[in-house]
C-alpha cells in the first residue's frame, strides 16, 4: 500500500506567499504606528509651545497690571522715567512694577524694575534687585520664549488719540508712537507714562501675535 502525502507540509510557493502576506501586514502596521507616534509628538510639541507662549503673556500681563509711576536711577546715575521703551530706547520695554513678593520679609522694597528685550532669537525678562542701581548691579535674567524674530512695543499717549479700526471695537494701533523716551532737550521735565501700549511678537512658527494693555489707573 502507498503512504498518503496529505501531511507532508507546505510547499515553497505557499511559504513564500505566507511570508509576503506577513511582510505586507507588518508594513501597514508599522506605517500606522509611525503615523500615530508622529501625530502624538506633534500634539505634544504644539501643547508645549502653547504653554510657553501663554506663560510668557501671563508674566507680561502681570507685570503691566502692576505698573507704578516710580522713576529710578540707572547704573550710570541717570534718571529713568517710570516707563520707557520703543525703537529709540535702550530696551524695547522697561518699567517699574509693584507686587514684588517678599516671602522672607527681607528689608527691601516691594517695587521692582523690569526690562523686556530680544536677544539671540529669544524673549528675555530682566529684574533688578534694587530700584536705584549701582554700577555693579546685575539683573536676574529669565528666558521667557524661544524662536522670537521681532519684539515691538507701541504706545498710546492719550485716550483722545485712540481710534477704532473700521466700524468695530478693535483699536487701530498703526498711528501709535513707536518710542516712549524722555525729551533730552528738556532734561528736567518728567516723562508721564502712556495710557496704553501694544506688545507685538513675531514668532518663527506662529507669525505675529499682539496684545494691548491699558496701564493703571485705567
Amino acid at each position: 500500500m502507498q503512504r498518503s502525502n496529505s501531511g507532508a507540509g507546505f510547499t515553497l510557493i505557499e511559504v513564500l506567499i505566507a511570508l509576503a502576506i506577513t511582510a505586507f501586514v507588518a508594513a501597514i502596521a508599522y506605517s500606522s504606528l509611525s503615523s500615530a507616534l508622529l501625530a502624538v509628538e506633534r500634539t505634544r510639541a504644539t501643547a508645549q509651545r502653547t504653554y510657553e507662549l501663554d506663560r510668557a503673556w501671563m508674566i507680561i500681563s502681570r507685570d503691566l497690571r502692576q505698573f507704578v509711576a516710580r522713576p529710578v536711577r540707572d547704573e550710570f546715575g541717570q534718571v529713568e522715567p517710570a516707563l520707557v521703551g520703543g525703537t529709540a530706547a535702550r530696551f524695547p520695554l522697561s518699567f517699574t512694577r509693584t507686587g514684588w513678593y517678599n516671602p522672607n520679609s527681607n528689608p527691601r522694597s516691594n517695587l521692582q524694575r523690569v526690562n523686556y528685550r530680544l536677544e539671540d532669537g529669544a524673549l528675555w525678562r530682566d529684574a533688578y534687585p534694587v530700584l536705584d542701581r549701582a554700577p555693579d548691579t546685575l539683573p536676574q535674567q529669565v528666558r521667557l520664549l524661544e524662536d522670537v524674530e521681532v519684539l515691538e512695543v507701541v504706545f498710546l499717549g492719550a485716550l483722545a488719540q485712540a481710534e477704532p479700526e473700521g466700524r468695530g471695537m478693535v483699536l487701530d494701533t498703526q498711528s501709535w508712537q513707536d518710542t516712549w523716551v524722555a525729551d533730552t532737550s528738556t532734561p528736567d521735565m518728567e516723562l508721564p507714562p502712556p495710557v496704553a501700549l501694544e506688545v507685538r511678537l513675531q514668532l518663527d512658527d506662529l507669525g505675529e501675535i499682539r496684545r494691548i494693555y491699558a496701564l493703571p489707573p485705567l
